[in-house]
């Protein structure tokens, strides 16, 4: 079995083109930590390039430091809670195991006692309301109040770090699902919205970030050779960060199946009153670059329209260097009104204030719902907004990368 596992790790390194923040921390930066209270932010996708967990890594090389408490982000150290579901804190030995997702969604002024350097190993997705790169701002905050050293260990973008899309961050829709004011998808590593957070913001974190190699802007996650770990429940594969923000916005105002509760999670958008041919047709006469939709049935197990046929269409992206996901997800919204106006009116005026203000915080602002129901074709507009200020944030985000 040895030999296997030897093997295995070998393939992997010969075949990723990419070396980790946490590969190169462990080569070349953890004698720092010697006679260090250490701390990790981590869950099931802190992993190094041959798949050994960042937490096994630690312990093993704690001969000179001590690691004193372990901090998981939502969905927990394993992964496997659903979105919004609180997690209790757990004591396992002399480590203590907190829960950032649960009573806290800071680390208290209790659980930093006696640390010395806080660790960040979490792929993230690039998207803005993905709460992981939240709690690594709130750990920051936290931190520098107490003078603790941050080091991110950092991880490619999945979306690469070319493709900006989607409105900016207005400060009253601040909230733990938007926190900094970067567009919904901004083209940055976790490490540079460290950087950029960090000074834009002047939090005046002690913060290291420990760069990958080999990383180029242009490249997908299927392109760096790294094995994918699901981020959460929902984000099973190493394409579905591409269709989260594609859908993902849509999805908050429960007029659909995003494909949340069948096989293709984000992938597809259907319901009993679509028609799939109708409704693929219109989205294809809108041309938007890089994506086809093909008319599908299916009935989703759990969620919206539970055990229901539904009909729509299967998002398929045929370029992912020229597709605009939340430009997608505009569209789709705009074109479900245009061909639906009675329902997606009916179910909007519906929606239950908490959920509507959550979308709004996810969009970054109260623009958009007011365009999906006012507006009669709102598609284009919505996808328009803050054009202007997605420029100005290209040439601000420019000092604060490193790649």
């Amino acid at each position: 079995m040895r030999w296997i596992l030897l093997f295995l790790c070998t393939l992997l390194s010969a075949e990723s083109s990419v070396q980790l923040g946490v590969d190169l921390f462990f080569t070349e930066h953890v004698q720092k930590l010697a006679g260090k209270n250490v701390a990790l932010v981590t869950n099931q996708t802190g992993v190094n390039g041959q798949l050994r967990p960042t937490l096994e890594l630690l312990q093993e090389a704690a001969d000179n430091f001590t690691v004193v408490a372990v901090f998981s982000p939502e969905h927990g150290l394993a992964g496997m809670s659903y979105a919004e579901e609180k997690i209790k804190e757990r004591k396992r030995g002399k480590v203590a195991y907190y829960s950032l997702h649960g009573d806290h969604l800071r680390p208290t002024a209790a659980m930093l006692k006696g640390i010395d350097v806080i660790l960040y190993d979490i792929q993230e997705i690039g998207c803005r309301s993905y709460t992981y790169a939240t709690t690594l701002y709130y750990v920051m905050e936290e931190a520098a109040k107490k003078g603790i050293e941050v080091i991110v260990l950092d991880r490619p973008n999945p979306l690469g770090g070319l493709m900006v899309d989607g409105p900016m961050l207005q400060e009253d829709s601040r909230s733990f699902v938007g926190y900094i004011n970067v567009p919904y998808c901004h083209g940055m590593t976790i490490g540079e919205l460290a950087r950029f957070f960090n000074e834009e913001y002047r939090v005046k974190c002690q913060l290291r970030v420990i760069a990958m190699k080999g990383w180029k802007r242009s490249m997908t996650f299927q392109e760096t050779g790294l094995v994918w770990i699901p981020t959460s429940p929902q984000i099973p594969e190493a394409d579905t960060p591409f269709f989260y923000p594609t859908t993902g916005l849509l999805g908050g105002l429960t007029l659909v199946s995003i494909g949340v509760g069948y096989t293709l999670p984000f992938k597809v958008v259907g319901a009993p009153w679509i028609e799939a041919n109708a409704f693929a047709q219109a989205l294809n006469r809108q041309k938007l670059k890089g994506v086809k939709f093909l008319p599908f049935h299916f009935k989703p197990f759990f969620g919206i329209y539970k055990q229901q046929e539904c009909q729509g269409v299967r998002i398929v992206i045929t370029d992912p260097q020229n597709y605009r996901p939340v430009t997608v997800d505009y569209l789709i919204m705009g074109v479900l009104k245009s061909l639906y106006p009675h329902e997606v009116i009916h179910r909007l005026k519906a929606l239950p204030d908490r959920k509507r203000k959550m979308f709004s915080n996810v969009n970054g602002n109260t623009v958009i719902w007011d365009l999906l129901l006012h507006e009669q074709y709102p598609g284009w507009k919505m996808a328009s907004i803050d054009q202007d200020k997605r420029a100005a944030f290209l040439e601000k985000r420019e000092k604060h990368l490193l790649y």
